[in-house]
């Protein structure tokens, strides 16, 4: 089992930044790839970001290249989504998940933390 906790969602106005983190522990953080998912009200959950479990390989939704960048210190056990230039329609519920390869898809992640709300003012 891999639990994690989200943190660093807030208000922010637009083309202001956050940094989200995500804790985890349990099973040896380094086996897992890392990814952000993102939810707005009434819309599916959507992919935002992801890194492979040494770090090397980062992968982005399009809507976000450019703009967020996700880093991982596997000492400390974190996986961070760095968000600059924040857009209104960023704004959601930011979800960070493990799982054996850093993919696109929510179903190929096995754990799942519970959510930190980010909220862009226009």
């Amino acid at each position: 089992q891999v639990q994690l906790v989200e943190s660093g969602g807030g208000l922010v106005q637009a083309g202001g930044s956050l940094r989200l983190s995500c804790a985890a522990s349990g099973r040896t953080f380094s086996r897992y790839a890392m990814g952000w998912f993102r939810q707005a009200p009434g819309k599916a959950r959507e992919f935002v970001a992801a890194i492979s479990r040494n770090g090397n390989n980062t992968y982005y939704a399009d809507s976000v290249k450019g703009r967020f960048t996700i880093s991982r210190d596997n000492a400390q056990s974190t996986v961070y989504l760095q968000m600059n230039s924040l857009k209104p329609e960023d704004a959601a519920v930011y979800y960070c998940a493990a799982g054996p390869a850093s993919t696109y898809y929510t179903s190929d992640y096995n754990y799942w933390g519970q959510g930190t709300q980010v909220t862009v003012s226009s």
